[in-house]
């Protein structure tokens, strides 16, 4: 927000939003309360009016794309089936979160354990990855999927895959209409016992 523009009153959400851009642009460890102010258009003491500080905008970033990750694992479609039918949707739908919280699963994909915050956001992301990790093994060990690849490196090359989005999508850019759908088609037409 330039700074001559007329204030806009906050919430948590829309001061969220702009600190994650920020954090995205700068950072998080070159981004100081001030560089938040400054882009948000505020005062740093209407920041902590809401949160006590930079590391906690930070907690809530992370936390929302975690739990947006996390909540697939309990979807209906997640949780019953074959194991292989299961892990199909979750790679979907973990495509389809990130498309849609890009500036939130950016950071989450950005952190390195610096701080308690990311530490804790590393961790969640370890037991996400292991749970698709045992989803994949069960698929494999059921004869659904090729047993040629070990199942935590094949759940690592697919995160790959799905992660790197987060460094080339444009949100309406030409050519990037079934990012979700290309993903699936890849991961288990190469994936798949035959």
């Amino acid at each position: 927000m330039a700074e001559n523009t007329p204030r806009t009153a906050y919430t948590v959400d829309s001061l969220l939003a702009v600190t994650v851009q920020v954090f995205n642009d700068r950072g998080y460890d070159g981004t100081s309360m001030e560089d938040l102010s400054r882009a948000a258009g505020i005062s740093k003491s209407s920041i902590y009016h809401h949160v006590r500080g930079k590391e906690e905008l930070l907690r809530l970033a992370v936390g929302r794309a975690l739990d947006a990750l996390f909540a697939i694992l309990e979807e209906p479609a997640a949780v019953t089936g074959p194991a292989v039918d299961r892990l199909e949707h979750v790679v979907r739908r973990t495509t389809e979160v990130l498309l849609a919280e890009l500036p939130y699963v950016t950071l989450l994909l950005r952190v390195r354990g610096n701080t308690a915050t990311e530490q804790w956001a590393l961790e969640r992301r370890r037991d996400f990855d292991h749970r698709v990790a045992e989803l994949l093994r069960a698929a494999v060990t059921a004869g659904e999927l090729r047993a040629d690849v070990e199942p935590r490196m094949a759940t690592r090359l697919l995160f790959g895959m799905i992660n790197s989005i987060v460094e080339w999508y444009r949100p309406g850019a030409k050519g990037t209409d079934g990012v979700a759908d290309a993903v699936v088609h890849l991961a288990f037409d190469g994936l798949r016992a035959r």
